[in-house]
């Protein structure tokens, strides 16, 4: 059950997590930890949420021109992602969508 793993998704952790992760861009991707690195420039439409309640993911785009988030899946407001800036989103479990805010 992912919900027993919402501490690898906290903002809080110690060395015990699993250190952060890089996947490709896709159209849609499942991140497992709170922090993930994204390679490549396939818009991101959906995002599988890796626990059912709120949570907060930070993604860092790591292609030199990333491209923005599609909002034709579950990504309700959109941003766009600059090279090594995170981006967080925010899950709202009524609406089953995120919410992306970028840093810069």
């Amino acid at each position: 059950m992912p919900d027993l793993n919402f501490q690898d998704i906290s903002t809080v952790q110690n060395n015990l997590q699993p250190a952060p992760k890089t996947i490709a861009s896709a159209a849609t991707i499942a991140p497992r930890g709170f922090l993930t690195f994204v390679t490549g420039t396939v818009a991101v439409a959906n995002i599988t949420p890796p626990v059912t309640g709120v949570h907060l993911l930070c993604l860092v785009f790591t292609a030199g021109t990333p491209v923005a988030f599609a909002t034709t899946g579950n990504i309700q407001r959109a941003a766009v992602p600059l090279s090594n800036i995170p981006v967080f989103l925010v899950y709202d479990p009524a609406g089953k969508k995120y919410w992306a805010g970028a840093m810069a």
